[in-house]
C-alpha cells in the first residue's frame, strides 16, 4: 500500500481532486451571491490551484528524496517554470472538477437567482 501511495500518481491525483471540489466551495463562502461572484470564483479558483498543484508537485519532490540544493541548482526561473508546467499538465485532473463544482454553486444561493 505504502508503494501505491509514494510511487504512482493515486496520491497527487486524489488530492488534487480534493482540492479541485474544495477551493471553490471554501471561495463561495466568502463572496457573494451572483453571476458575477460566480465568474470570480472560477477565475480565483483556477489561480489558486495552479499555484497549489505547482507547488504540491515541488513538495513531492522533496518527499521523493530530491535534495534542495540539486532542486535550486538550475535557479529560481528554471523552477517556476518547470513547477509551472506541471501545475498546467495537472489541470486534467482539477480543472473538470473545479468546473462541476463552480456549476454546482448557484443550488446554494439563498438570495440571488440563476
Amino acid at each position: 500500500m505504502e508503494q501505491l501511495l509514494s510511487d504512482s500518481l493515486f496520491l497527487p491525483a486524489l488530492v488534487l481532486a480534493a482540492l479541485g471540489f474544495a477551493v471553490p466551495r471554501i471561495l463561495a463562502r466568502f463572496l457573494p451571491e451572483g453571476v458575477k461572484p460566480l465568474f470570480l470564483n472560477a477565475f480565483l479558483s483556477s489561480i489558486l490551484l495552479f499555484a497549489a498543484s505547482a507547488a504540491f508537485f515541488f513538495c513531492l519532490y522533496l518527499w521523493q528524496g530530491a535534495p534542495m540544493a540539486e532542486i535550486m541548482a538550475a535557479g529560481a526561473l528554471a523552477n517556476i517554470v518547470f513547477f509551472g508546467r506541471l501545475g498546467l499538465i495537472a489541470a486534467m485532473i482539477w480543472a473538470p472538477i473545479m468546473i462541476l463544482s463552480v456549476a454546482g454553486l448557484p443550488r446554494k444561493w439563498v438570495k440571488e437567482t440563476w
